[in-house]
């Protein structure tokens, strides 16, 4: 039975249709990724959904009562109000009145019997009496802390806190709008697996390919206005879409050949005129109105970057580098060496020390102690995430050119909205005010800006924010084919995993090491971040990685907690359990994937899916048996 369906939907702005007469139908236990281009449209359909967007025409159909809750892309405010109140609100009915309920008990002084009961009648209807504990239930179940204010808690723990308030009214249909945008690795691994529980519907919309590799199971493209349905995983629907795009193209060559022909014909001479059939004519006509409202797929962006002179082949080299915040431990001593041409991807939770590091290898910081030796003939450019590089109130085409007309790149003058096209901004879009743009229209021209400017040492800090996929992939091959030094800080893996060529990992507690290869190299190298508790950046904690206050290495510990025999023969055994455990969750996966997964009975899915959500706790508890145990090894 379908939860949702849209049928025959149109919404433009202007003369530009987002969604053209689109017609669906979604069911629960799927999960829906929303794709397409910068601008096609996508979250005005979430919006569509979700009721803040009127559709021109259509019907948008919900079943009889379903809950509709919906994650923003933007961050809850960091106020005063305590996590247990705001998760609270994810009942708003039961929440009002709860608090009206006891307000009112606390006023002994009037008399408000007739308003209690009445409150209570209607609490007793929406069985609002239990929200205190499903409150509680759903912060023990994420780990939360409630009487913590949210002004305490970091951006990742604020998204999990309005997580929490979107599942409260355990929702039929979930709505998420890039739910990774600003989340650090750890973060949207956790949400992930939060996720592949959820048994609803799931439409969500994200940049992030590993995110939508693990979680998608159908995929929904909107392109020029049109719907491309496709029920399987991502890779499977990028071959479906390229054969689409050649049937297009070859049907378009039909089209405008015929076209040409009856052009031909129009214009032969007085004798043919006299002759011609008005049949004919009108359908010329009819063909060149339909040409005339084709919408050509639009162009791939075309980037690239201009390298000064070569840097020394040293760029930067750090002795016993360490550094910290008050009590703090940012950077343990350690030794590194960046040479020329490195593309090395920084990664670690947020707030672990990443920007103070950049600010240390580039000469802009000093540390507590060790050496920090800069190389020669270095030019570098940097890619500010938070955007402040633009002017808001100036075009594109202004922040780009700095008031300029033409611009040099690789030698070659170039006038201004000429560069910008090939960054996919027509001339009408560059002289628009950057404050009018998208999130990833934005980042675009951050790009085309720094670009401009010829660099050996490109420092990019998150790039890939609310970029779509083609770009991504197209400023990989850009930074691929880069015969400069990259570094990069990114928390999207599949970047990483195909652009660096070594990692450095914040790992906890001031341990910064270096890896071969990217992300998941990391991962296979027994590379992994310090448990973090589900409690908030305020309260300290202590991690089996935590050193003493003092930058130097401390006396080698008298081992305080030695495990039996049987408890160490369990630790021992441990990592083959994982593995095992690991490899059956990928064989469920891969069977979920398939496109015919959720065209089987009902109970042969729900099995399946009950298989799944069994084998991910499993894992989830067998890890924190290891680390037990391995803290207990340790001492």
């Amino acid at each position: 039975m379908s939860l949702l369906s849209l049928e025959q939907v149109s919404v433009a702005f202007g003369h530009n249709p987002l969604l053209s007469k689109i017609s669906f139908s979604a069911e629960a236990g799927e999960r829906i990724a929303i794709i397409g281009r910068n601008g096609a449209g996508k979250s005005t359909l979430l919006k569509t959904i979700s009721g803040e967007v009127i559709p021109d025409e259509g019907v948008i159909r919900i079943e009889g009562g379903m809950k509709v809750a919906q994650l923003p892309q933007e961050l809850p405010n960091a106020n005063d109000k305590l996590v247990k109140e705001v998760v609270s609100e994810g009942s708003p009915e039961a929440h009002e009145l709860l608090t009206r309920y006891y307000a009112l008990l606390e006023d002994f002084e009037n008399d408000h019997s007739n308003e209690l009961s009445d409150i209570q009648h209607t609490l007793d209807q929406i069985q609002g009496w239990d929200l205190e504990q499903r409150v509680l239930k759903m912060m023990q179940r994420l780990d939360l802390p409630a009487d913590k204010k949210m002004s305490e808690l970091s951006g990742g723990w604020r998204r999990r806190v309005i997580l929490a308030q979107a599942l409260l009214s355990e929702p039929d249909v979930l709505l998420l709008d890039e739910p990774t945008n600003h989340l650090d690795v750890p973060t949207i691994e956790w949400m992930e697996k939060q996720l592949q529980q959820y048994r609803g519907l799931i439409l969500f919309i994200t940049h992030d390919r590993r995110f939508l590799e693990q979680l998608a199971n159908r995929i929904i493209e909107l392109d020029r206005g049109n719907l491309i349905s496709f029920t399987g995983n991502i890779h499977a629907f990028l071959e479906f879409k390229e054969k689409l795009l050649e049937e297009e193209e070859k049907a378009n060559a039909l089209f405008d050949k015929r076209l040409a022909e009856e052009e031909v014909w129009i214009r032969q001479g007085i004798k043919a005129r006299r002759t011609r059939n008005e049949g004919r004519v009108r359908a010329l006509k009819a063909l060149r109105v339909e040409r005339s409202e084709r919408i050509s797929v639009q162009g791939k962006a075309k980037m690239s970057i201009e390298t000064k002179d070569k840097s020394g082949k040293l760029v930067a080299e750090f002795n016993q580098v360490a550094h910290r915040f008050e009590d703090k431990v940012i950077l343990q001593p350690m030794d590194l060496v960046v040479s020329r041409g490195d593309r090395i991807g920084l990664v670690g939770p947020n707030g672990c020390g990443k920007s103070t590091f950049l600010k240390i290898l580039l000469g802009q910081l000093t540390p507590d102690s060790g050496t920090v030796k800069q190389g020669t003939k270095l030019n570098i450019a940097y890619f500010d995430q938070l955007r402040e590089q633009l002017d808001p109130e100036k075009t594109v085409a202004e922040n780009v050119g700095e008031g300029k007309d033409v611009i040099e790149i690789n030698g070659q003058n170039k006038h201004i909205i000429g560069y910008l096209g090939e960054f996919l901004f027509p001339p009408e879009r560059a002289r628009t005010p950057i404050k009018a743009l998208s999130g990833g229209e934005r980042n675009r021209v951050l790009l085309a800006k720094l670009f401009t400017k010829p660099a050996n040492l490109l420092v990019m800090d998150e790039p890939t924010n609310d970029l779509d996929v083609e770009t991504l992939e197209l400023l990989e091959e850009l930074l691929m084919n880069y015969d400069g030094t990259l570094l990069l800080v990114s928390h999207d893996r599949a970047f990483l995993d195909n652009v660096v060529t070594s990692v450095i990992a914040f790992e906890g507690a001031g341990a910064v090491r270096e890896y071969v290869g990217g992300y998941n190299d990391w991962l296979r190298q027994g590379g992994r971040f310090a448990v973090e508790r589900m409690t908030p950046k305020s309260e300290k904690q202590v991690t089996k990685k935590e050193v003493p206050k003092e930058t130097t290495p401390p006396a080698k510990a008298v081992v305080k907690n030695k495990l039996s025999y049987k408890m160490q023969r369990e630790f021992d055994s441990m990592p083959d359990t994982i593995a095992k455990i690991e490899s059956e969750i990928e064989r469920v996966q891969e069977i979920i994937s398939d496109g015919d997964f959720y065209t089987q009975e009902q109970a042969l899915v729900q099995k399946t899916l009950t298989e799944m959500s069994d084998l991910e706790t499993a894992l989830e508890v067998s890890m924190d048996r290891w680390l037990e145990l391995e803290e207990m090894q340790n001492g």
